[in-house]
């Protein structure tokens, strides 16, 4: 698989970005962390260029020593790559990283949330790199580019293959990257071929919150993760959804049906009874899935959110537990 973008190499000192009044102020009292030109060796580059998920060339260090993630995705893919970045912003009904990441992150600052960043804590972390996620606010990444170098690195199909290439490319990780989509592909064969007769299931995935269920269509995370394991869609989940989810009332809950229904939540560490609340629903009994006891409460923040490398192998873990025998 070719990396997403490739970079190239250069031989002068680390580009100065336009910064903000605050960052002034901080460059005063340490010149090393924003762009002060730094002395390379000979013919070791320390800045390269990549593409960004926009389309957009951006100037990065050679190696970033200093990331700030500014999605679920950029914090799951540096984690990955074995980059811990110096600032994040909480997932997804969460006052911190994503559930699933909350060992691995928990001594990482939070700088914004879900919502979008706060600009002045994105400055008191002193990145040399910014990962922008999908963010596509013009007028904040212009502040987050007076800052540091700042990556969009997911583009319009919200693929987490190419946004962990993409990573890997501009934290200098390329071969990570690589590597690591190369242990999820054979993770990913074993388990088509472990299924046995449950291979090609019709398999539905579902988020459920007070505000009550939805479906998860095509053209996100959780999607592309089935679409590896070959497993069918059960209704309007073999289409493009207009956003991350589409809302479901009871009524049309049989567009959930499948051989096997999957409920994420956002509270599924706590809430062990979601399950057993479901099944005393009318409409939840009228589905094949609850009967047979081949329905599972998963963790939202992996399933049903923005998703990213390691939530794909702990899905992978997930359905193996539920569906081979």
């Amino acid at each position: 698989m070719a990396p997403y973008s490739s970079p190239s190499s250069r031989g002068s000192g680390i580009a100065r970005p336009v910064v903000s009044a605050a960052m002034l102020t901080l460059c005063a009292l340490t010149l090393s962390a924003c762009g002060s030109e730094d002395k390379a060796d000979a013919g070791t580059a320390v800045t390269t260029r990549v593409t960004d998920a926009t389309g957009t060339k951006v100037k990065v260090p050679a190696t970033p020593e200093r990331v700030v993630a500014l999605s679920e995705t950029d914090v799951d893919a540096s984690l990955a790559l074995g980059v811990e970045p110096v600032g994040l912003t909480a997932g997804r009904g969460r006052k911190g990283a994503p559930q699933y990441l909350a060992d691995q992150a928990k001594s990482i600052p939070v700088v914004g949330a879900v919502t979008g960043p706060d600009i002045e804590k994105v400055v008191q972390a002193e990145p040399d790199v910014i990962l922008a996620g999908q963010l596509a606010d013009e007028q904040v990444l212009a502040q987050l580019r007076k800052i540091a170098p700042t990556v969009a690195t997911i583009d319009d199909t919200k693929d987490w293959k190419k946004a962990l290439q993409l990573t890997g490319t501009t934290l200098g990780k390329a071969d990570e990257a690589e590597k690591f989509l190369a242990d999820y592909g054979t993770r990913a064969a074993a388990l088509r071929s472990d299924l046995g007769d449950q291979a090609g299931a019709s398999v539905s995935v579902a988020r459920y919150s007070a505000k009550g269920t939805a479906v998860m269509q095509q053209g996100v995370f959780i999607s592309e993760v089935l679409k590896d394991l070959g497993f069918e869609r059960p209704g309007i989940q073999n289409d493009k959804g207009e956003g991350h989810s589409t809302p479901l009332s009871d009524e049309n809950l049989q567009e959930i049906d499948g051989d096997w229904l999957f409920i994420g939540s956002l509270d599924a560490g706590t809430d062990a009874d979601l399950l057993g609340e479901l099944a005393r629903k009318p409409a939840y009994q009228q589905l094949g899935a609850v009967r047979q006891k081949h329905a599972t409460v998963v963790d939202g923040t992996r399933w049903t959110s923005l998703g990213g490398a390691q939530a794909a192998v702990s899905v992978l873990d997930d359905i193996r537990k539920a569906m081979v025998k």
